[in-house]
C-alpha cells in the first residue's frame, strides 16, 4: 500500500472549470493486456468511490489490448477510452483529459495499488493540495515485489535529487499512484507519451 506524502502544490489554486456533468473522482487506469488483474481493480476502484461517498467513475485507458481487457472493463461498468498512440504516458494522458471528475486518481491495471483505500489521498486534496504522491515505503511494500536495487540504490537516489532539484517533500518519486486536481494536471499541458517497457 502507497501511504500519500503531503505536498505538493503544482499549479496556483484556479477555480474548478466546469466540466460537463462534473463527478467528483475519476480514477483512471492505463491498461495494456491485463485480464488477469483488471477485474479486481476496478471493483476496487468502484469500492473505494462508495466507500468515501463520492460520484465518479472509474475509467479504463486502453492502449489496444487484445486478451479481452476492453470487454471486462465494459462488463465490470468502466469506461474504457480507447488510446491508438502507444505508451504509458500516452494512455494515461488520454484518460486525463476524457475525466470528468474535479479531482484525478491514476493507479495501474497490475493490481499493485490499493485503489480501494483512497481516503488519505482524497483528504489531501480536500485540504487544498493540488497533487498528492504516494509513498510505498511508508506504506509498506511486499516481499518480491520491488527489486532490490530499486528499492535500496535506484529509487531512493533518484528520490533524493529530486527533493534536492525540486525542493518538495516528495518520498517516492516513482509511485504510480498519485492523485490531482483535474485543472491542475491539465494546465501543465502534458506530452510524453512514455515507452511501453515503462508499465506494460
Amino acid at each position: 500500500m502507497a501511504i500519500p506524502d503531503k505536498l505538493n502544490r503544482i499549479g496556483s489554486k484556479n477555480p474548478v472549470k466546469q466540466i460537463e456533468e462534473q463527478l467528483s473522482l475519476s480514477i483512471v487506469l492505463p491498461c495494456l493486456n491485463e485480464s488477469e488483474t483488471l477485474l479486481k481493480v476496478i471493483e476496487k476502484s468502484f469500492h473505494s468511490l462508495k466507500a468515501n461517498n463520492l460520484t465518479g467513475e472509474v475509467i479504463v485507458a486502453d492502449n489496444g489490448s487484445t486478451d479481452g481487457s476492453v470487454e471486462i472493463a465494459l462488463n465490470a461498468q468502466a469506461r474504457v477510452v480507447h488510446v491508438s498512440e502507444r505508451g504509458y504516458g500516452a494512455a494515461l494522458i488520454s484518460g486525463f483529459k476524457e475525466s470528468r471528475g474535479r479531482y484525478v486518481v491514476m493507479g495501474d491495471s497490475d493490481d499493485s495499488y490499493a485503489l480501494d483505500n483512497l481516503s488519505l489521498f482524497i483528504d489531501q486534496l480536500d485540504s487544498g493540495f493540488d497533487l498528492v504522491v504516494g509513498n510505498r515505503f511508508a506504506g509498506g511494500i511486499e516481499k518480491g515485489a520491488m527489486p532490490w536495487l530499486h528499492k535500496y540504490l535506484g529509487n531512493p537516489v533518484l528520490t533524493l535529487i529530486g527533493k534536492i532539484f525540486y525542493k518538495v517533500p516528495i518520498n517516492d518519486f516513482h509511485c504510480g499512484l498519485r492523485a490531482f486536481r483535474r485543472d491542475s494536471i491539465l494546465d501543465l499541458n502534458l506530452k510524453c507519451p512514455g515507452d511501453l517497457r515503462e508499465i506494460y
